[in-house]
């Protein structure tokens, strides 16, 4: 069921799944500020609901994401302060992203280029149908990176490989983004939404205390050492093993079957 009032993007829970479709194929789906206020929006509500286990990101139409939408930013109309607060809540919604508590998958369609590849790093996972195309267009077009990618994507490809999207400007298809390692998995354009719809199912079957742990446990990984990181590990398995979801895995796995996690 969609939830309602979004113009930018459309908002329907599968289950245990929320998809989050970006709705403006008429432009390709390029944002807007309204798009990225919104998609802060529907991600806060996804964190919110306890029914929600993983949540999937896709475009509506030919494309996931082209970037920013030129013909908005060509008419002139921000001065410099409001060009600012725009680029802040860029910033804001990829942050959203990579520190939301439940996995995000990105399902690329089409293309995703500039601020829609920025949005695809934040995600924890990213798949794409073996024709998308993914790049770095800013320094060709006279601006900068943003989105955190600077961070991430050194992560993901090593720096060698960042360096090459992103100070050519190159697009790579999904078979070569999954070689890679930008992409967990490039699959038949036909059969994108069925894999991408099986892959966030997989993830909201695990239990969704750990889960969230385990995604800061890994996103703060290279920012401590490993002292500090032993703790944190150490402090998150004593919290688990407070909680009802680890009760119900230890007894599952005695009873030999699927565990029934309820976050918990």
């Amino acid at each position: 069921m969609n939830a309602p009032g979004f113009e930018t993007l459309i908002y329907e829970k599968l289950g245990t799944c929320a998809e989050i479709r970006f709705n403006r194929p008429h432009r390709l789906n390029a944002v807007v500020e309204t798009f990225y206020c919104e998609l802060i929006d529907a991600l806060r509500q996804a964190e919110a609901d306890p029914d929600v286990r993983a949540v999937l990101l896709t475009g509506e139409g030919r494309a996931f994401c082209v970037g920013a939408d030129l013909k908005e930013h060509s008419s002139g109309g921000r001065n410099e302060s409001q060009r600012r607060e725009y680029l802040q809540v860029a910033n804001d919604a990829c942050k959203t992203i990579f520190c939301l508590s439940k996995p995000v998958v990105a399902a690329i369609n089409g293309y995703a280029l500039g601020a829609g590849a920025e949005i695809a790093c934040s995600c924890d996972f990213v798949l794409m149908a073996e024709s998308a195309r993914i790049g770095f267009p800013e320094v060709s077009i006279g601006t900068s990176v943003g989105g955190g990618v600077s961070q991430i994507l050194p992560r993901l490809v090593g720096l060698a490989k960042a360096r090459e999207l992103i100070l050519t400007g190159i697009r790579i298809d999904g078979v070569e983004a999954a070689r890679i390692g930008l992409a967990s998995l490039a699959v038949a354009d036909d059969r994108l939404k069925d894999a991408a719809i099986d892959f966030v199912n997989e993830l909201a079957s695990k239990a969704p205390i750990s889960m969230g742990l385990a995604k800061k446990l890994l996103n703060d990984s290279s920012d401590n050492d490993l002292d500090i990181q032993l703790q944190n590990e150490l402090d998150g398995l004593v919290m688990c093993t407070t909680t009802e979801d680890w009760q119900e895995g230890v007894d599952a796995f005695a009873e030999k079957r699927e565990p029934r996690f309820k976050g918990r």
